[in-house]
């Protein structure tokens, strides 16, 4: 996103990460795409996380759920083919669920600076912690995607907009909260396992962001840490 005056955000984009896990698999709308009768390289491995017959070969039913997944997940093209995109946002989820309410495990986010929202790019997590103690998270996040990577290293929260809108992008950013240049939380409509990623912003959903508005506030410490896959 670099330097806010160069650059805007983006509406495109987390409550306990199991709630939206187990919403990811919810049904999705009617598509007018035709449904690939071929079978993906990841085709066992998908069928199992879906909870279909892993016998790895593709069936109508086997491509009407993994297409009701990628449009949910905004994973194109949609037209249920078990590849490496689709299989790459369900290994994360099923990553992300097994870190459980210790994102901290690692102690990589620092632990001597009091209140500080954590951002783990390797995993797409956020939460907030004081001192060890985890106060809210981890929640699912959407960070930047190759080539507008979300920057590392430890940051302060210094603006926060509720209602801010980006004349960049001519985009909405409700409850932004600015730690480095253009990089913000904020909220945004779209599924946090949306590929690619942002332009740089960690995006969360209405529900995570409006929390993180009434946790932060200007001054705080954020520290970002990892690398995002495929960036």
């Amino acid at each position: 996103m670099g330097d806010i005056r160069r650059r805007g955000a983006v509406a495109l984009g987390v409550t306990a990460l199991v709630a939206p896990l187990t919403l990811a698999l919810g049904a999705a709308p009617a598509q007018a795409a035709s449904c690939t009768t071929q079978t993906g390289p990841y085709q066992k491995k998908v069928e199992k996380f879906l909870g279909r017959p892993a016998d790895g070969k593709q069936s109508t039913a086997d491509c009407k759920a993994i297409r009701a997944f990628q449009t949910k997940h905004g994973i194109k093209p949609n037209i249920g083919y078990a590849g490496p995109v689709t299989w790459g946002v369900m290994d994360l989820m099923t990553k992300q669920k097994a870190v459980g309410k210790n994102p901290n495990k690692s102690g990589k986010c620092p632990v001597n600076k009091g209140r500080i929202a954590c951002v783990d790019l390797t995993l797409q997590l956020s939460w907030i912690q004081d001192g060890k103690k985890v106060v809210y998270g981890p929640v699912p996040v959407r960070t930047g995607r190759n080539g507008y990577e979300t920057r590392t290293g430890l940051k302060k929260v210094y603006w926060r907009n509720i209602d801010h809108h980006s004349t960049i992008y001519d985009v909405p950013m409700p409850y932004s909260q600015f730690f480095d240049g253009g990089q913000a939380f904020h909220s945004a409509g779209v599924s946090m396992w949306n590929p690619p990623g942002s332009h740089g912003c960690v995006n969360m959903t209405k529900t995570d962001a409006k929390k993180y508005w009434s946790l932060l506030k200007k001054g705080d410490d954020v520290y970002v840490y990892g690398r995002k896959p495929g960036t």
